[in-house]
């Protein structure tokens, strides 16, 4: 029998609120009704499916399951996609989850990726349907800390509708303290602790019945028969954490299901690298689109990039001439970085 669970609005405009909250920090996701603009996001599905290929057509068997081939990877050429990254309403949610401020987050992953309905390959690294895992590995070289020490979120913006595509997202949420599927530590896993990364559901819970069949008890008692999948629509936003048992399902038979994938950290936790190849090595693109960002962004969603906050060490009178000096083409107001000298 599936379990499925819907999304609920926000408590208040601007921010989460208590429940949600809880459910991210105990249960290990919050699954929250949209609360960015549906214009915005409508405008980046509208620049995603001008560069998709169409479900069924020959290029859609050539594409990757995983990203976008560097189209939609932050700063994007749709400027949608980078407003949405940068939203103030979006750092206010993870700020809240984590407890922190804006500016002590740091943007890790941008990127928006589709996933074309069609049978699964059986090849070890096919993600039509994907084995239940948890995404710390390839994000930081540690393990998350203790559970009530969260380190980061991750989020999956919905932009379409699952009566259309289907492949909703499946999770695993964590029932308290003693949850048997949440062990200390987490690795009872393809890709981690020495067993090779499988990506396919079939193949790896193959390999690890033969490689580790307690794990693969494990797993089917668990995990697999305690998922409960998102009844997403259009503008769902889910927020989970790195250490969230979940995984991706079929999409529907010639479907396309797009989402927007991002993570925050908190500023502190430095092992937790950048997805992508950061965001200065696009300074030298001819149409200055990074410099654009900076000059036009404000302070707290500089921050989230990387940039030093006023009162920052980094800053003394030189450097703040220096910073102003590369961004005055693009006329960047240094006031507040000047102010708090």
């Amino acid at each position: 029998m599936e379990r499925w669970i819907d999304a609920k609005p926000p408590e208040r405009e601007g921010a989460l609120g208590a429940s949600h909250v809880a459910s991210w920090r105990e249960r290990g996701f919050a699954f929250v009704e949209s609360f960015l603009p549906e214009v915005l996001l409508a405008e980046a599905r509208d620049d995603a499916l001008e560069f998709f290929p169409a479900p069924g057509s020959g290029k859609s068997e050539t594409m990757s399951h995983f990203g976008s081939a560097q189209r939609f990877v932050f700063p994007a050429a749709s400027e949608a996609t980078n407003r949405i990254t940068l939203h103030p309403a979006l750092h206010a949610a993870v700020a809240e989850l984590l407890g922190v401020g804006v500016t002590d987050l740091r943007l890790t992953q941008s990127d928006l990726w589709p996933k074309y309905g069609r049978p699964p390959s059986g090849e070890w690294y096919d993600n039509a349907d994907q084995r239940i895992h948890c995404d710390y590995p390839n994000h930081t070289l540690m393990h998350p800390p203790r559970w009530d020490q969260p380190e980061a979120v991750e989020i999956i913006i919905y932009l379409a509708d699952i009566d259309d595509c289907e492949g909703a997202t499946a999770v695993v949420p964590r029932q308290g303290r003693d949850d048997p599927a949440y062990p200390w530590p987490i690795v009872e896993t393809p890709g981690v602790a020495g067993f090779d990364y499988i990506n396919d559901r079939v193949s790896a819970e193959r390999y690890l019945r033969d490689r580790a069949p307690e794990v693969a008890h494990f797993r089917e008692e668990n995990l697999y028969a305690r998922e409960a999948k998102t009844r997403y629509r259009f503008g769902d936003v889910l927020l989970y954490r790195h250490d969230t048992w979940h995984r991706g399902t079929p999409a529907k038979k010639r479907a396309l299901r797009l989402v927007h994938n991002l993570t925050f950290r908190k500023a502190s936790s430095e092992w937790i690298g950048v997805i992508h190849a950061g965001w200065a090595w696009s300074m030298y693109r001819p149409e200055k689109l990074m410099e654009r960002i900076i000059a036009e962004a404000s302070v707290e969603q500089r921050a989230v990039l990387g940039f030093p906050a006023p009162g920052h060490p980094y800053w003394n009178r030189d450097t703040v001439s220096a910073v102003e000096a590369r961004y005055a083409a693009w006329s960047i107001d240094m006031t507040p970085y000047r102010e708090s000298l």
